[in-house]
């Protein structure tokens, strides 16, 4: 066996989800930091749909990357790798908004605001300063639309609009209908667009990135709870 934390001797590129897990099973450490890396912005854009708050999302990501790791026996492949990650982070941040429910109502006076969004351009360029506002202004809206969206469409929309999931991905990861995903869907899309039609033509929603200095930083924090080290 090898040493804890070292890689392999065989390359991790190319591996398919039972075989990353096979080698995250023997305490491979590139193979978590390869499935982090495929999986980080799913999970980011998934969580942070349902408890709209950045640091929390990648709070709960963290929380259900060190759970899902440390019951790997539990993977068996009848789902891909990626539905089977964005379960347990789904269940992890609706667990917390259950907590977050039942928990005694603080008095209006002394609520905090709710936090914004950090902005994420994407595909900016530093030469055109009106472009980039603009670009960012529109991100901005869009995460304000989805925000804005109750939970059971809110869910649903990240999934099937920003994530890029079929119905049948998205049937089967939040545990509902096709039909229902479809109802749902149609919903979410009528309230969107009714908040950004008055300000914006249609737009490409790529909102909620998750890369670069966060993707890492997540990456290795799991990693260090892990107690692995490339």
């Amino acid at each position: 066996m090898a040493p804890v934390g070292k890689p392999l001797a065989r390359s991790t590129d190319g591996l398919s989800d039972v075989e990353l897990v096979e080698r995250a099973r023997a305490r491979d450490a590139a193979a978590f930091r390869i499935i982090m890396k495929t999986h980080n912005q799913r999970l980011y854009r998934l969580a942070r749909g349902i408890v709209r708050n950045d640091s929390e999302a990648e709070d709960i990501v963290q929380e259900g990357y060190v759970r899902a790791f440390s019951h790997l026996d539990g993977f068996r492949g009848d789902s891909s790798l990626a539905t089977w990650l964005s379960r347990i982070v789904i269940n992890e941040a609706l667990g917390r908004m259950r907590k977050k429910r039942r928990s005694v109502e603080v008095p209006e006076s002394s609520r905090q605001p709710e936090a914004t969004i950090i902005q994420f351009p994407v595909n900016i360029s530093n030469d055109d300063p009106e472009r980039t506002m603009a670009q960012r202004q529109i991100l901005n809206l869009v995460e304000r639309a989805t925000d804005n969206l109750p939970d059971v469409y809110r869910t649903v929309f990240v999934a099937r609009v920003i994530e890029g999931l079929n119905i049948d991905e998205t049937s089967e990861l939040l545990g509902v209908k096709p039909e229902t995903v479809k109802t749902r869907l149609h919903r979410a899309r009528q309230l969107v667009r009714k908040e950004l039609d008055a300000q914006i033509g249609p737009v490409l929603l790529d909102a909620f990135p998750f890369a670069g200095r966060r993707c890492e930083r997540l990456t290795v924090a799991v990693l260090g709870r892990l107690g692995l080290s490339e």
